[in-house]
């Protein structure tokens, strides 16, 4: 039997270097210590090995956890970047948009007004509105300062003629007249300006009457300032007054502006005859047998122009009277118990209650209903649809036409 031959390298001992390897080291024996062996020189041209110590391994060692550490933080960055680039600009947070309303200055106020004219005006003037009695008979025209009148009404009196309350307060002329006395519906007209009622004289009953509505009563009669008579004209037709001296005597209560005694539009509207009514160019109107004023519209002046009959109606001056409004109050008159001095009934004209109206403004006419609740309240006045019926800026005329006894044509 063949026995195998074992080689020494087999059996884990050493085996001589290959003749043909010269430069290959002998192997260490199993579980001997690494390196030279004692006493054993390096081998020429190899460089020397240099011995780790455990101080050397401990920084080596912290020093690649640091690398590894610093190596995640940046991954992790580059990830987070990445994933922010994907996405759409609309995702991305965004500085929250300025909701806030823009600053914009508040519109100004619109400009004062007259009140009893609504005419745009840069400063109101703190006085109270002054009421005066003006004669309209044939001996009495024409007369002073009525178309400087901000309001002017006339109603019938004895006899068929015809009387005017001319009020004013944004204007106060030189002189007017000539003046004269009071009549039993004049309270229930000035009542509602809280003024000055100024006239020549009359029953003490319709003074008390006016009294009692809160008005300030100047008189000729009783002796107030202001009033003086005229040489140029006969008795009772020459009694004329001065508006300014007039207003300075008004109490403490009684000289503030009076409140407005129409409706008018708000700036850039129309009045309601021009927005909802009928073109029409005169205005015809019976106030008794004796008394026949008549309008025409001026499209040249702006204005409605008035004729006493077929006459024109002219100032002292020779200034063509005139009015932007005209407004028809269809009204009661009642006989009273007083006489005038030529026996003849005074008449009262009923200004409280309702009543049929007609407003005329810029070449048009509109119906419309007056309504007065007391003496003391003004006209109101109101269309078919139930709203306000507003008046162009401008001066008023206020007809008072009787029911039963006037007429009223337009054309």
């Amino acid at each position: 039997m063949v026995r195998p031959v074992l080689r020494r390298a087999d059996r884990g001992e050493a085996t001589p270097a290959d003749p043909g390897s010269p430069d290959v080291p002998r192997s260490t024996p199993s579980g001997g210590r690494s390196g030279p062996s004692k006493g054993s020189r390096p081998r020429k041209g190899s460089p020397p090995k240099k011995r780790t110590s455990a101080k050397s391994k401990r920084r080596r060692r912290s020093g690649r956890i640091l690398r590894a550490a610093l190596l995640v933080v940046l991954v992790t960055a580059g990830v987070f970047w990445w994933q922010a680039g994907k996405q759409q600009p609309s995702a991305l947070p965004l500085a929250a948009p300025d909701t806030a309303a823009p600053t914009t200055s508040a519109p100004p106020p619109p400009p004062p007004t007259w009140p009893l004219t609504g005419a745009p005006t840069d400063a109101v003037a703190e006085r109270p509105a002054l009421a005066v009695k003006i004669e309209n008979s044939v001996d009495a025209r024409p007369q002073t300062g009525l178309g400087a009148a901000d309001l002017v009404w006339e109603e019938v009196v004895e006899g068929g003629i015809t009387r005017f309350v001319a009020v004013y307060h944004s204007n106060l002329p030189p002189q007017i007249g000539p003046v004269r006395s009071i009549r039993p519906m004049d309270p229930a007209i000035a009542a509602p300006l809280h003024g000055l009622l100024a006239f020549s004289g009359g029953v003490q009953d319709y003074v008390s009457a006016a009294r009692s509505a809160g008005l300030q009563i100047l008189s000729q009669d009783s002796g107030a300032d202001g009033f003086h008579r005229t040489t140029s004209r006969k008795a009772p037709h020459n009694v004329y007054a001065v508006p300014q001296t007039l207003v300075g005597q008004a109490d403490a209560g009684h000289g503030a502006s009076p409140a407005a005694q129409f409706d008018h539009p708000a700036a850039g509207q129309q009045p309601t005859a021009v927005a909802a009514g009928q073109p029409a160019a005169t205005l015809a109107l019976t106030l008794s047998g004796v008394s026949h004023p008549r309008w025409t519209w001026s499209a040249a002046d702006g204005r409605w122009l008035r004729a006493e009959g077929s006459t024109p109606a002219v100032d002292a001056g020779g200034g063509r009277l005139g009015a932007t409004n005209v407004v028809v109050l269809r009204v009661d008159v009642v006989t009273t118990s007083a006489r005038d001095p030529a026996g003849n009934p005074v008449p009262e004209t009923v200004l409280t209650g309702r009543g049929q109206a007609l407003v005329a403004s810029g070449g048009h006419t509109v119906a419309a209903t007056w309504s007065k609740s007391g003496p003391g309240d003004r006209v109101t006045l109101t269309g078919a649809d139930g709203a306000p019926v507003t008046l162009a800026p401008g001066t008023t005329w206020v007809e008072l036409v009787p029911n039963r006894t006037g007429a009223v044509t337009t054309g």
